[in-house]
Formats: structure tokens, sequence, C-alpha cells
């Protein structure tokens, strides 16, 4: 069985090889593969890289590999290595006792040609992504927009990222030492990885709650005078607000109505319904590797403070999505998703399918539908709010379009290490959402001053490139 002794030999070497050729039996020059990542996206953490197998891996993939071979250890070359790895051929050769080579065993008849691997089909939406990376260049943070009926995801961002090109051939020790210790660490997915407070993007999921529970109703209203008393301790609004319903308190994003009707809610009921929309747990994401994040319930704050050691004031920062509530941004942009969709949408997923066999016949992936009980008039009301963050007197007017309607949410995510997290959710158009998007930003601010303006300029060019597309098939 041949073994690969060096690759990437120079061509000087390549030379001396070829000229001791005699002095040097059984030693060849086989031009190799190589990933080629010149075509105008990095998606660094989307594609992931190959790696020379280890002993490891060798052992647990009995037969499939041989030393020297080429494995997937991220991303897509991971989560799709059975679909994209091939089969290998054979040649078999007749050689003379000097194991010079004199030809082709009985002329090649017993040779088994090579087969190349599945070409997958991705969701991805290149213009989409590309912008998404250009908006993310100089910030750490992350960004999911999904199909909301189909679970695509149209573009997947997590910053800084790493440039694959450095793991496309032989890595050096050293820059694969610079890579691995920089201190922004770019190897690390925050789309999927990262959890953080969701902060106000959360506080459609409560209204729904209040809504579906009958705790509220369009028409039940809150005064707010700046804030929420709670024992002697006085937690604050963004502003006094005065009289607000549901529809209005998600407009303005009021802390105050928030305050109150987690404590009408209740932990457990609470806890329930957010694991309903996803969060606590993986969303299936097809390239596997993400965290769960945090559904903090009774059982949770027995464990961690102590049975009778806590108290419903734990509930006052979980009522606007700070305290021990943790997710991701992938799991952000599904529960957008699910908002913009009436509670149906698929698990999220970057690959469609597969191409096979020489005519390219395409076999889509089947993908877990997710599907919640919750009533439309709910949904509507919810989304009304939304529209109105937007289009209305809400926190994120700026991002306002003249011809597209967004209906979203700005978030402020608290972070004890720096600045706060900017965060914001949104979907488009309102009538016939066709894109929805998560965004959080690290250690800057304010949603509605940095993660609402990525999110806008997204959304306006995949609906832009989108109509575009359509009028060229009408055209057809």
């Amino acid at each position: 069985m041949p073994r690969t002794i060096k690759r990437n030999v120079p061509f000087e070497e390549i030379t001396w090889v070829e000229e001791n050729n005699e002095s040097l039996p059984g030693v060849n020059i086989v031009v190799d593969m190589q990933r080629d990542y010149s075509f105008g996206i990095n998606g660094s953490h989307i594609f992931g890289y190959l790696r020379e197998i280890n002993a490891q891996q060798l052992k647990a993939n009995k037969g499939k590999y041989s030393l020297g071979d080429f494995i997937g250890v991220s991303g897509i070359e991971k989560a799709y290595e059975n679909y994209l790895r091939g089969k290998k051929g054979y040649e078999f050769l007749l050689v003379d006792a000097r194991r010079k080579t004199i030809g082709k065993y009985l002329e090649g008849q017993t040779d088994i040609a090579p087969s190349k691997g599945k070409d997958l089909v991705l969701a991805l939406d290149y213009e989409t992504q590309k912008v998404a990376e250009e908006l993310f260049k100089n910030l750490s943070g992350s960004l999911v927009a999904i199909e909301p009926k189909s679970g695509d995801i149209l573009a997947y961002v997590s910053a800084p990222y790493f440039s694959l090109q450095d793991f496309a051939s032989v890595t050096s020790r050293k820059r694969l030492n610079e890579i691995r210790t920089d201190p922004r660490k770019p190897l690390f997915d925050r789309a999927s990885q990262s959890i953080y407070p969701p902060g106000s993007t959360y506080k459609m999921l409560a209204a729904l709650i209040g809504l579906e529970e009958n705790i509220i109703t369009e028409n039940s209203r809150i005064i707010c005078k700046g804030g929420y008393q709670y024992g002697d301790r006085f937690f604050k609004c963004h502003g006094v607000h005065g009289s607000v319903n549901v529809v209005e308190s998600i407009e303005h994003s009021c802390n105050t109505f928030y305050y109150k009707l987690i404590f009408d809610i209740g932990l457990d009921r609470w806890a329930k319904y957010l694991r309903m929309f996803g969060f606590g747990s993986p969303t299936g994401f097809d390239l596997k590797s993400e965290a769960p994040g945090i559904v903090p319930d009774v059982k949770y704050y027995n464990r961690v403070y102590g049975k009778n050691k806590w108290s419903k004031g734990n509930l006052i920062s979980l009522g606007i999505g700070q305290g021990e509530l943790s997710v991701t941004t992938l799991q952000l942009a599904q529960y957008t998703a699910l908002l913009a969709n009436y509670g149906k949408t698929k698990a999220p997923h970057i690959v469609k399918g597969y191409l096979d066999g020489t005519q390219n016949i395409y076999h889509p992936f089947n993908f877990k539908n997710k599907e919640i009980e919750i009533s439309k008039k709910t949904f509507d009301l919810v989304r009304e709010g939304m529209l109105r963050v937007v289009n209305g007197n809400g926190t994120a007017t700026r991002i306002r379009l003249p011809n597209i309607k967004i209906a979203g949410k700005t978030g402020t995510s608290q972070n004890p290490h720096g600045k706060d997290h900017a965060l914001f959710v949104g979907f488009a158009p309102y009538e016939n959402p066709q894109i929805a998007v998560a965004v959080m930003v690290e250690n800057v601010g304010f949603g509605s001053t940095y993660a609402a303006p990525i999110a806008q300029k997204v959304i306006k060019t995949y609906l832009e490139n989108l109509e575009l597309d359509n009028l060229n098939l009408n055209a057809l």
C-alpha cells in the first residue's frame, strides 16, 4: 500500500527526485487534489476544513481510510464527510526484481476506477452571504438568516473568521498556533456555540405566553411609570410609557410590562413555552455542532442555589430576557422564523440535498418539521408589535425601508465583562415573509444602533436579488 512521505513538495525537490529516479525505487511523484476557496466568500465556519487522519480516527473508521488520507474535521466537511469523500481507485502494476515498473498487470483489466463523492446543493444565497460577511469585517458576533417556511439557511456568519486557504494544503505549525492562540478566537463558531441572554428580543415570546394562557388580552393595559417596584428595589424601564397594551409593549420595548407579566406566568409555565420554541435544546442544525443554551426552571434554581434559597425576585431579570436565560444566534433565528411563519418551520440547514450519477440527479434531504400550536390571533398581535418596532414609533425606525415592510425587535444583552452586546431579530416582507434574521454583535452597545442596520442590509440584499431572479425566470 503506497504511503505519502511529503506534501506540497517544492519544484526543486520534484526535479531532484526525477533526476535520481533510478536510485529511488518505489518513490513516485503523485499529483494530488486540493481545495480551492477563491470564490468570493469566506464561509470558514460553514465549509470547515480537512486534516490528515490521525491514529484515533483510523481506529474508529477501520477499513475506510488509510494513513495519509484526509478527513473532514469541522463544518460541512465533517457533517457530510460520507457524501463528499467518494471511493478510491486501484491500479495493479507489474514490477521486476528491482521493483522497477514494467507495465500494467493484465493491461489494466483488473484496475478499479475511483469514483468521486456527491456534489452538495447548498441553501446559501451567495450575495446575501457576501454582504453579511462584509458587514462583520471589523466586528465580533454572528448572524443567521433563514427562509422561514423551509428552514434553509440563507446566510451564516461567525466573526471574526479565519481563512480556509490556510487549511487548503499543509498548514505550518507556526500559522496553526497563530490561529489557535488568537485572543479573538476565530476558530470558535459564535453563531451556534456561543450563548448570550437574548435581552428584549425575547419579549414577543413572553407576550405569546401571556395571550395563549389568557393571562392578558389584546386590551389588557398596565401603567408604566418608569419601572417596577419589587420589595425594596426599583427596576427601571427605558422610559415612562404610561398606559400600554401588549402590542405597544413590544413597539416601545416596555420593561415594566414584562416585569409584571412573568410573575403572572410563573417560572415552570414560562420555561415550558421557551422549550416549545426551541430554546434550551439543539435545533437539529445539520452541521450538528451547537450549544443547547440555558432555560432555567424551578429544578434549575434548586440545583444551582439550593432548595428554598432563591426567591421570585430571580424572575425579574428573566422577564426582560436577562439573568440565566441564554440562547444562541441560531436559536434566535429559528424563533424568528416561527414568528414569521405562524409557528411552522423546519430544522435549520445549510445543505439542501445532493447531485448523484452522471446525469446529476438531485436528491433532496428531508428535515424535521417544527410546529407550535399557537393561535393565529396571538401571532397576529405579536407580529403587529414587531411591525411597529420598525414602521411605527418603536426602537428600530431608522431601518425602515420605503418598499419593504420589515418587522423586528431590538435587544441589548448585558455583559459583565465589558460593553453590552447588541441584538436584533426580524423578518420581511411582513405580509409574506421570505427571510428571518438574527444578529448579535459583541461589545458595542445598543441593538438599534449596531445590530438592526446589519439586519436591514442583509434583508434588503436578499429580497432585491430574489425579486430580480423572479423577473428573470418570468422573462424565460
